[in-house]
């Protein structure tokens, strides 16, 4: 098995499981569905398409750098009557993503995020990634992967957060596996997770998350 690796920054990003109504909620970390649903954009895939080949891809993800959670008020109207959302953003965000399959479809995953059929964007329309996305494809298992690959964000010298999908006992549960997009009949499944912790003193490129606005 070969293992995809994203770079996942932005000046916002918000990663929803499970989130309704007024309160929109970001997870710490982004959520398979929000991945997923990146990699169908990339490829031209409608909302009704069927997403197993993307769904069994095995996940993880390292918190390069955590970010920071802001909230964002937005007021609704609706007929004669107003209210306000609350809509949770990452500021400053960096992540490392991983997905674990067969090399040939992770290389057609590759080549669609460089030149994507749809926009991109990091949990909500509204979060445009930064670039490059695709750092590249490690013939090495998921979480060898993550553990191995060198920050991200050159100002880090410590520890860094991983979370990578299992099957072992005892793990943590996230309802974020999607198995249908089509806004008529939103199905999601759930998946084991654990949770560990690397060591790094080496330092990485630096992330600047302006620069792609101009600044």
């Amino acid at each position: 098995m070969a293992t995809l690796l994203l770079r996942l920054a932005a000046p916002l990003q918000s990663w929803g499981s499970s989130s309704k109504f007024e309160i929109r909620a970001t997870e710490k970390m982004p959520t398979k569905s929000g991945v997923v649903g990146m990699l169908a954009a990339a490829l031209g895939w409608k909302r009704d398409a069927d997403l197993s080949s993307l769904s069994k891809l095995k996940f993880g993800v390292r918190a390069d750098r955590e970010g920071e959670e802001i909230t964002d008020f937005h007021t609704v109207h609706s007929g004669k009557t107003s209210y306000v959302t609350y809509r949770h953003y990452l500021s400053d965000a960096i992540f490392l993503a991983g997905l674990e399959g067969d090399e040939e479809f992770l290389q057609e995953l590759g080549t669609a995020l460089r030149k994507p059929r749809f926009p991109l964007f990091l949990g909500r329309r509204s979060c445009p990634p930064t670039l490059p996305i695709v750092i590249g494809i490690r013939n090495l298992p998921l979480e060898t992967a993550l553990c191995e690959e060198e920050p991200l964000d050159q100002r880090h010298e410590g520890v860094l957060r991983i979370q990578v999908e299992t099957d072992c006992s005892g793990a943590g549960i996230i309802q974020d596996v999607p198995i249908s997009f089509d806004p008529h009949r939103r199905m999601y499944g759930y998946r084991k997770l654990k949770e560990s912790f690397q060591a790094f003193s080496q330092k990485g490129t630096e992330h600047d998350a302006m620069s792609e606005l101009g600044g």
